[in-house]
C-alpha cells in the first residue's frame, strides 16, 4: 500500500449537531451510535435523527418507536 491508497477518514465516534434536514460535524469521526440500539451508524449512511432530542437512529422503525415512547407522537 502506498500513500495514495491510505484510508484517511477519521476513526472513532463523531460528534454531530442535528439540524432540520442536515447535520453539522462538531468532531469528525467515522460513526455515531444509535440512541436506542447502540449500533454504530456510519456517518455517510446516517438518515434518521431527532433535532429536539439531538439523537441518531439506525433506521425508521427505531426512530418511530423512540418518538412514540418519548411522547413526541401518539402510539
Amino acid at each position: 500500500m502506498n500513500k495514495m491508497e491510505r484510508d484517511l477518514r477519521p476513526e472513532g465516534q463523531a460528534v454531530l449537531e442535528y439540524l432540520d434536514g442536515e447535520f453539522r460535524v462538531v468532531k469528525a469521526g467515522s460513526f455515531v451510535p444509535c440512541a436506542v440500539t447502540g449500533v454504530h451508524i456510519p456517518v455517510e449512511a446516517l438518515r434518521y435523527w431527532s433535532v429536539d432530542m439531538q439523537e441518531a437512529y439506525a433506521n425508521p422503525v427505531v426512530a418511530l418507536k423512540r418518538m412514540q415512547d418519548s411522547g413526541k407522537i401518539p402510539k
